[in-house]
């Protein structure tokens, strides 16, 4: 039985199959970006990258960056040298990165977006790199200009939010600064920034209370294949946890353990997962994922740093949530509010569509189970919310689902359909 076609997805009788997912996005952009400024010639190798790295790559070549690719293998040569208007399309980390990338360069450049990305709040960032000491012009939004120059100012940045993305463009402008930029964050982060800056050579460490950096430096160049994405993985982790006859397999995935915290929740919600470790790539470890389903699950309430650490995933965590006889909760999650869609909001309106028990709250949700049903689902653009209600009707907490748009999973995920035809094959 085919169980997807053109964005109808319907349960699936079973799941099975081992899959190598598409390159890590938050390792990807970081090591691109990185790699550009190292001069080169540095080598960075992604499979299937979506649409964000994309626009980072495009970014870097607008910027003066020469960057060829060979069978999913990008070289980059030269640092950025000219000032341009960048079009970061969907991706919110290359417009972040990158404003705290050349604010330690003397250029001018100006980073815009799709309507999405113009919609997302940034004038945290333009706070951050005001206080380092480069010219930033917004109304709060994007598009922003930043004004950069040789030599910024090493201070202590209190970050208002735990935001890798924030903490990253404090680190790159304080590559340009004279002496120690210290980032301090109220909660939890990835810490891809610090691992893959300080393995390129540059003086960074993160303690307990925060993350020091010592400039000027500059990352030396590299070669790194990026691992395969754990958010991507968390969609097959949700699948076969709901399903009862499923065993998936994920190969050659990262296991940060900044990205991990959707395992430990889904395990204490009662999920049989298991991890297994084979290699590092370059500064993150590697491993397989292996997932079975069966196995009812219990209800959870999610808020405070848990809620931050799964940030990317929650929208499948409300699926998993749906799945559960009690209610669910998730609180202090305001922040999906001003991702690439209104997550809460998204979310709450595709349970109700699906037949979940759902109330929407302020900074998140209480869901429970309720009558699945067929229904159409609106993503308004957003990937996570196309990915998660694709599983929720494969898995059959729902019955089928029709997305309005199911080409937006290629943001992060390309293969997505591909792969969901050969698990339930």
């Amino acid at each position: 039985m085919t169980v997807a076609v053109d964005g109808l997805v319907r349960p699936a009788p079973r799941l099975r199959g081992r899959l190598e997912l598409p390159s890590d996005k938050s390792i990807g952009h970081r090591a691109l970006i990185f790699g550009g400024l190292s001069g080169g010639p540095a080598r960075v190798a992604l499979r299937e990258p979506g649409e964000d790295l994309l626009s980072t790559i495009d970014c870097l070549r607008a910027l003066g960056v020469s960057i060829t690719e060979r069978k999913g293998s990008f070289e980059l040569i030269g640092r950025p040298s000219r000032g341009a208007t960048l079009d970061c399309g969907n991706s919110g980390t290359t417009m972040r990165l990158l404003a705290g990338a050349v604010a330690g360069l003397p250029l001018r450049v100006t980073l815009t977006g799709d309507s999405s990305l113009r919609a997302r709040p940034m004038e945290r960032v333009a706070t951050v790199l005001r206080a380092a000491g480069a010219e930033v012009e917004t109304g709060g939004r994007a598009p922003l200009t930043v004004v950069g120059r040789d030599r910024l100012a090493a201070v202590t940045h209190r970050l208002p939010v735990a935001s890798a993305q924030l903490l990253g463009c404090a680190a790159l402008a304080g590559l340009a600064a004279e002496g120690e930029t210290r980032i301090e964050s109220p909660g939890p982060t990835r810490d891809h920034t610090e691992r893959l800056l300080a393995w390129a050579g540059v003086p960074i460490r993160r303690g307990r209370a925060a993350t020091i950096l010592r400039g000027p430096a500059r990352p030396r160049p590299f070669e790194l294949t990026v691992p395969g994405d754990p958010s991507a993985a968390a969609a097959w982790l949700v699948a076969a946890t709901l399903h009862p006859d499923a065993e998936l397999t994920m190969v050659r995935v990262s296991l940060n353990p900044t990205r991990l915290a959707i395992v430990s929740l889904l395990r204490r919600m009662g999920a049989d997962i298991s991890m297994i470790p084979t290699a590092d790539a370059g500064p993150e470890p590697v491993g397989e994922i292996c997932v079975r389903g069966g196995r009812p699950l219990r209800a959870v309430r999610v808020a405070g740093r848990e809620a931050s650490e799964v940030i990317d995933e929650l929208p499948l965590v409300a699926i998993a949530m749906a799945s559960c006889a009690e209610p669910s909760e998730l609180r202090d999650a305001a922040e999906l509010r001003v991702k690439e869609s209104d997550r809460i909001r998204a979310v709450v309106a595709g349970l109700l569509a699906i037949g979940a028990e759902v109330t929407e709250l302020s900074d998140g949700w209480r869901v429970g189970r309720g009558v699945p049903r067929a229904a159409s689902v609106a993503t308004h653009g957003d990937h996570r919310i196309a990915i998660a209600f694709a599983i929720a009707a494969l898995a059959g907490i729902a019955g089928e689902v029709e997305l309005d748009d199911p080409d937006c999973v290629a943001i992060s995920y390309p293969g997505f359909w591909s792969d969901l035809t050969t698990v339930s094959a």
